[in-house]
């Protein structure tokens, strides 16, 4: 009876440390499955088509300004302060921007509606008649290459009303925020004027910061760039042939600002070679 209750008590044992032995176990297996972490692959970034880096400082002709601008008897009058800047003369570093240049020297653009701008080398001109209406017109000093001054003497931006007796009647500056379209425009021919192309625009009443207002350029539908500082950018990459650029004004939150002619497209062209229209 004694062997018997030995053997008894021997069997209870070695079932009790099995079981122990496969709950350890189980224990184990489930904390390994714990540990392990999932490698995470990231979704590859989409490909730039077309690269935009800032354009290399220019001269500042910190003087330089639009004193007065007029319009009366189909005749634009325009008085041109500082002394640092000439109507008609190449801007001295012209021959390294690698961009396209107008032989013609400094000028100003002059933009109604932010319809493409005339370039105007004298003060004084009668060839851009306006009809009787309300119009928003801006005219800034330009560089020989089409580069924007940017500062507050060197444009005016205002609200413009023409009368029936072709002559300003009435204008006010703009005091909301606004972007009009300046370059690329027309045609660019040759390697030399097609490889880098300038974007320049400009900005009325918004300041450019990443949590401030931006503009948005959209190319030939396909690239959106979200430009936070407000300065001139070459475009690479662009091909041969038609292109487009939209630029909108945004807020802080993406969205589009409510103004006149936001947004505004316009179409170029790229030739490699040819005679300049």
């Amino acid at each position: 009876m004694r062997s018997l209750t030995l053997l008894l008590l021997l069997s209870l044992f070695f079932f009790t440390c099995q079981n122990g032995d496969t709950a350890s176990d189980k224990g184990a297996t489930a904390s390994t499955d714990t540990d392990t972490t999932a490698e995470v692959i990231e979704a590859p970034k989409p490909k730039t088509i077309y690269q935009l880096t800032p354009f290399s400082e220019s001269p500042a002709f910190e003087d330089a300004s639009i004193d007065q601008m007029t319009y009366i008897n189909d005749i634009w009058n325009f008085e041109i302060g500082g002394s640092s800047y000439q109507l008609g003369t190449q801007t001295p570093d012209a021959p390294q921007k690698m961009c396209a240049n107008s032989a013609k020297g400094q000028h100003i653009h002059l933009i109604v509606d932010n319809e493409p701008y005339k370039a105007k080398y004298t003060s004084s001109f009668s060839d851009v008649v306006m009809a009787p209406g309300d119009y928003h017109v801006l005219a800034f000093l330009s560089r020989s290459y089409h580069e924007s001054i940017k500062t507050k003497a060197a444009h005016k931006a205002i609200k413009m009303t023409v009368g029936e007796s072709k002559f300003m009647k009435t204008s006010e500056s703009i005091n909301f925020p606004m972007v009009f379209y300046s370059r690329p425009k027309g045609t660019y021919v040759g390697k030399a004027n097609t490889d880098k192309v300038m974007l320049d625009f400009y900005v009325i009443e918004a300041e450019l910061a990443p949590n401030k207002y931006k503009v948005k350029a959209n190319i030939n539908g396909k690239e959106d760039h979200i430009l936070d500082k407000w300065q001139p950018y070459y475009i690479e990459g662009l091909p041969m042939g038609k292109n487009t650029i939209t630029l909108t004004l945004i807020d802080s939150k993406g969205n589009p600002v409510e103004a006149p002619h936001n947004p505004v497209t316009r179409e170029f062209e790229l030739k490699a070679d040819g005679l300049e229209q």
